[in-house]
């Protein structure tokens, strides 16, 4: 779970350096902070609140309390990550790839060990379950209101890099994602 979070933290990283978003929850968090000031930790974790009772009735305690516990996280490690990460150069579409590779691979890890980082992931998760319709295309679908949104605050260029980072995010959960790949719990 913090693995999953630092690689997460490390993926937004990227985007934000470069002024880009990503989709689902995390998406709308950064769009958030741009249009109050206020910083991503806090408004994620506040955003992410609405969902947990869903997470609750639908997935249990366990998904609960650790789908809490790695949102916590995420909102802890992006409040410090400043201080420890930072980036001089970084060219758009390599930084939209990377963040979205090594966020997908952060959210695998949260995945892997029964959790989420709330909002659509919660939501995409339990689909996948009952339905079978895989988690990243139903997060991607959520991603394209994200990104309208976006449109309205940032640069068309950027807009355009951050749906590359978020289809390469999605991508990589929609690939590698598969309950029956799990054998330990």
């Amino acid at each position: 779970m913090v693995a999953g979070s630092l690689m997460v933290v490390t993926g937004l990283a990227f985007l934000q350096h470069l002024g880009l978003i990503t989709g689902q929850i995390a998406g709308l968090a950064l769009l958030v902070s741009i249009w109050t000031g206020i910083a991503f930790g806090p408004v994620f974790f506040v955003l992410n609140l609405p969902f947990y009772w869903v997470a609750l009735r639908r997935m249990g305690w366990v998904f609960t309390l650790k789908t809490v516990l790695a949102v916590g996280l995420v909102s802890v490690f992006s409040a410090l990550r400043p201080e420890v990460l930072t980036f001089a150069h970084v060219e758009p579409l390599t930084g939209a790839v990377l963040g979205g590779v090594i966020s997908g691979a952060g959210l695998l890890a949260i995945f892997r060990h029964r959790a989420s980082l709330g909002g659509v992931g919660i939501v995409a998760l339990y689909l996948q379950e009952r339905t079978g319709f895989r988690a990243g295309w139903t997060q991607l679908l959520v991603d394209l209101v994200i990104f309208a949104l976006a449109l309205m605050t940032l640069p068309a260029g950027a807009v355009a890099y951050s749906l590359a980072g978020a289809v390469v995010l999605n991508a990589v959960i929609a690939i590698n994602h598969r309950r029956d790949r799990y054998i330990a719990m």
